[in-house]
């Protein structure tokens, strides 16, 4: 495997840390997951991914869109209605989006996820009370 140079100081762009924060952006990997099956309109996304607020899914649609992972594209029908669709930079990333599914698959326990998950979900709840 290739070695990675680290980061420096001098060089303010660094493609491993630089893409790690675009896809860890919230909800990015359930939008590339969900668009590799292929164009989805907005609210077919939005069933697709569950659980977004309609304006994040909306930020974070717009901000795929302005770096180039996805292409936004309006069919005039009546009413108009938008497609997105992976661009091949998102395309690109089926192989990582396998390759993070495969990994899930191998190495996590159904039972502990879900556990960690009550446990937030509680403490969510806590500090919101």
């Amino acid at each position: 495997m290739p070695r990675v140079a680290p980061a420096r100081a001098s060089d303010p762009f660094c493609p491993v840390y630089d893409a790690i924060a675009v896809l860890q952006g919230k909800w990015t990997m359930q939008i590339v997951h969900a668009l590799i099956e292929g164009p989805m309109g907005f609210n077919e996304l939005a069933r697709a991914i569950g659980g977004c607020n309609p304006s994040t899914l909306a930020q974070r649609l717009d901000t795929l869109v302005r770096l180039d992972v996805l292409a936004r594209r309006v069919e005039s029908s009546t009413p108009p209605r938008t497609l997105y669709s992976l661009t091949p930079a998102g395309d690109a990333l089926r192989p990582v989006v396998v390759a993070i599914e495969q990994w899930g698959q191998q190495h996590l326990r159904k039972d502990r996820v879900q556990a960690v998950r009550r446990a937030a979900r509680t403490a969510r709840e806590a500090r919101a009370s």
